[in-house]
């Protein structure tokens, strides 16, 4: 056994005979701040925000918070294109936009409400990111030019590649490792 190791057992020993409680560092954060950082949206849209947004607003929000880092239309600039790419997943060059390869509508919100603008993450309010995804949507015609989304629309929208992706585990695997080879 090396020094180090018998110094590293010898400290454990020590603060389990002296019943050592831990350095004691932070405090328990109020239900408030729980709340306000619960904002995980899954992909049936439980857990999205009241509220809705246009296309016609999200275009606005996109011109003044987004377009600097991912060009005109999402086209591409600094940042990820975001728009086009349909089609391409399977070519020698895929394209990974919204539209060619995000498969749920409402994780795309819940990505730009946690993450996005770069610079202030989280500082966009519900309308306008329910706006910009109105208007990314538009862009590559799975929403229209004038629609208005909400929590309901938003979770009804079928993305492009929603079966694009295969799952690795068996329908029936609910999480225990343990029990995922035996048969039921």
């Amino acid at each position: 056994m090396s020094m180090r190791d018998r110094l590293f057992l010898a400290g454990a020993a020590l603060l389990a005979l002296t019943g050592a409680a831990g350095p004691k560092l932070g405090r328990p954060a109020p239900p408030e701040v729980v709340r306000r950082m619960d904002i995980t949206v899954a992909a049936d849209g439980t857990g999205l925000p009241a509220g809705s947004g246009s296309v016609a607003e999200g275009r606005a929000t996109f011109a003044a918070k987004c377009e600097a880092c991912h060009g005109p239309a999402g086209s591409g600039g600094l940042a990820d294109r975001l728009t086009g790419g349909m089609g391409s997943l399977t070519s020698a060059k895929p394209v990974r936009t919204v539209a060619s390869y995000w498969p749920y509508a409402p994780t795309l919100s819940d990505y730009i409400r946690r993450a996005m603008p770069l610079t202030a993450p989280q500082s966009l309010e519900d309308k306008e990111v329910y706006g910009l995804v109105a208007y990314l949507l538009s862009i590559d015609h799975i929403v229209s030019p004038d629609a208005r989304l909400d929590g309901p629309t938003l979770a009804g929208i079928a993305m492009p590649n929603r079966d694009g992706f295969v799952s690795l585990e068996s329908q029936n695997f609910d999480g225990n490792v343990e029990r995922a080879g035996e048969k039921k």
